[in-house]
């Protein structure tokens, strides 16, 4: 055991009084007694002791302890500094590997038996050990979100190293898994929702910042504007990601038409379309779970429920990573075109520019024409903030999701590796030209 000086530490905000730290608390508590017989006393090091730990939940067989030592686990992750975190994430599976003799007798059975029992015992086998760690620490509490926290530790780590990678992975599994859009709740977000939501909301905005209560009012209160968001059953005031949505009588062509504090407000009942401006994923430790597409379809039916003279379902996107391949197409010293010019290459950019796996380069485009969306407009002085001048020189975009033509859009993007674009966006792409000595983007 640790000595009394090392083993105290004092309470922020208690007046100076002293408390143990986590480790102490568990060891001197009926589980840390228990693990005390059993052998198992974790090391003083933060990183250390957390290994220890992990080790301890998966050697222990009954699961009626687990709930308590993954909450013991968590209060001492969470007490540790960023850096003991991240040596604790870089380790922990390459300590618990996978069980090679089990998975080699699991094979054997198999090939011996071919029946039910010899395919789940070759299952169990072939689960990693950080796998069944991650479900029981599943069992404190608010054991998802210290999760989901946990995972963004991982995914700030300095270095990705293999062992990394591969919890990274496992980790990613589980939560597709758990946050299957079938078990999400869909719920509007309002200016009546409780504080601590709009609060979240003001925090997680990602595309437009919200400037205060006075804009997130302008944002979710008048009735030509709606927020959605897709909700966890443990996190019932913490969204995953939302959407706002303007209702309008035409296609905007500026984001100021549609946030700006001047704006001319619609009636629900005289708009024709639907505008998707901003959509925000709200928990980094969530980056790679796919809930965009199935909330912006879940949205379209309840707007079509709601509203049904809407015809028009579309967005105002940004182009993020427009003005960083432009530089490299032009070179940065020759700065960006204007008007009519930097549309047609923002046309040809969003067009014929691709990525390693073929896709569209831009990600906002990769996300929107892969749900089956059609790229329809291109506005240049779209958007005049300074996070939209520096990536995108002011340019934004219309998508258009026409019902009818989902499916086809996204088997033309994905199988025959072409953009569906309005015959406007077509023209703009086939009358920019690369610059010599430029390599030629592949075109839809």
């Amino acid at each position: 055991m640790m000595n009394t000086s090392r083993t105290k530490q004092r309470a922020e905000g208690s007046g100076g009084a002293w408390r143990l730290n986590p480790l102490d608390m568990l060891m001197s508590s009926g589980i840390g007694k228990a693990l005390t017989k059993l052998g198992i006393a974790p090391r003083p090091e933060s990183s250390e002791s957390l290994l220890d730990l992990a080790g301890a939940i998966l050697s222990l067989r009954g699961r009626a302890s687990g709930p308590a030592l993954a909450s013991a686990f968590f209060d001492l992750y969470e007490a540790s500094d960023l850096a003991d975190r991240h040596a604790f994430l870089a380790r922990v599976h390459d300590l618990h590997p996978r069980n090679r003799e089990a998975i080699d007798s699991a094979i054997a059975q198999w090939l011996e038996r071919r029946d039910e029992a010899s395919a789940h015992a070759l299952n169990e086998a072939t689960e990693s050990r950080t796998q069944r760690l991650i479900r029981i620490l599943n069992l404190a509490p608010q054991g998802t979100q210290r999760l989901i926290a946990m995972r963004s530790d991982l995914l700030s780590a300095p270095e990705r190293t293999t062992s990394l990678k591969i919890l990274d992975k496992e980790m990613e599994a589980a939560f597709a898994s758990w946050f299957n859009a079938g078990f999400l709740e869909l719920r509007k977000i309002g200016w009546d929702s409780p504080a601590r939501l709009l609060e979240r909301i003001i925090r997680y905005e990602a595309v437009h910042s919200i400037d205060g209560w006075e804009d997130l009012r302008r944002r979710v209160e008048p009735a030509d504007r709606r927020c959605y968001g897709f909700f966890h059953p443990q996190m019932a005031d913490d969204p995953l990601i939302f959407v706002e949505v303007a209702l309008t009588r035409q296609l905007p062509d500026s984001i100021g038409s549609i946030i700006g504090p001047e704006r001319e407000e619609t009636g629900a009942r005289e708009a024709s379309h639907a505008i998707f401006y901003s959509i925000s994923n709200c928990q980094e430790g969530l980056r790679g779970i796919p809930f965009g597409n199935f909330l912006i379809k879940r949205v379209v039916g309840l707007l079509q429920e709601e509203l049904p003279h809407l015809s028009t379902f579309a967005t105002l996107s940004p182009v993020p990573r427009f003005a960083k391949w432009l530089a490299g197409e032009r070179g940065a010293e020759a700065g960006p075109p204007k008007g009519e010019e930097l549309r047609r290459e923002a046309a040809r950019y969003l067009v014929g520019a691709r990525s390693g796996s073929g896709l569209p380069h831009d990600p906002v485009a990769r996300f929107h024409l892969g749900n089956g969306a059609r790229l329809e407009a291109i506005h240049a002085e779209a958007d005049r903030s300074q996070n939209g001048i520096k990536q995108s020189h002011g340019i934004m975009v219309n998508y258009v999701y026409d019902l009818a033509d989902i499916e086809a859009n996204h088997f033309a993007l994905t199988e025959l590796g072409t953009v569906v674009a309005s015959k406007d966006v077509m023209e703009l792409a086939e009358g920019s030209q690369p610059r010599e000595g430029k390599k030629r983007n592949r075109a839809a």
